[in-house]
């Protein structure tokens, strides 16, 4: 989403329901990103990890198809230019040459930013959902956020216990 557009919002679901054709839009393009980064990964961990996450992105999209129900909204995609241009940053890392262990590295750093950026969209919209008396479409955010964080967690824990210390001796 622009942060500078001609959009114009009449309301807070307004906005919500812009902010979920966001998230809508990022999401598809993880669910085609993400076998990717499995593939090019070559920790065994890694690679479940990216692949375990492909399964919650599919949920994740699922969840926002109920969302815009919810909200006799369409489920309908704006596209996300962050997340383009994350995943952008991402088939970089896919791409890269070089030590495995390294590469890996890359890949968990530019997931991390993913992560990071589904969290503040989803904490945004359910807090929007919240204020707009929309508690069942809150519960439904604070769902997937609460996995986009168990996400980010494992990679953490993937980089500290073995891929970080693998790079640095590469």
């Amino acid at each position: 989403m622009g942060l500078f557009t001609s959009t114009e919002f009449d309301s807070l679901e307004c906005l919500l329901v812009d902010q979920l054709q966001d998230l809508y839009d990022a999401e598809n393009r993880l669910v085609d990103a993400l076998p990717k980064m499995a593939d090019a990964a070559s920790s065994p961990e890694l690679k479940q990890a990216f692949r375990s996450h492909l399964d919650e992105t599919k949920g994740h999209v699922n969840r926002l198809e109920q969302a815009f129900q919810l909200l006799d909204a369409s489920a309908k995609r704006k596209t996300c230019n962050a997340m383009k241009g994350l995943v952008s940053e991402g088939e970089e890392m896919i791409e890269a040459k070089g030590d495995a262990a390294i590469k890996d590295a890359a890949l968990i750093a530019a997931a991390q930013r993913v992560e990071h950026y589904e969290m503040a969209g989803y904490g945004s919209a359910r807090n929007f959902a919240q204020r707009c008396g929309r508690q069942d479409v809150a519960d439904l955010l604070q769902q997937t956020l609460q996995e986009e964080g168990g996400a980010d967690k494992k990679l953490t824990q993937i980089a500290e216990s073995s891929i970080n210390s693998a790079a640095a001796r590469a």
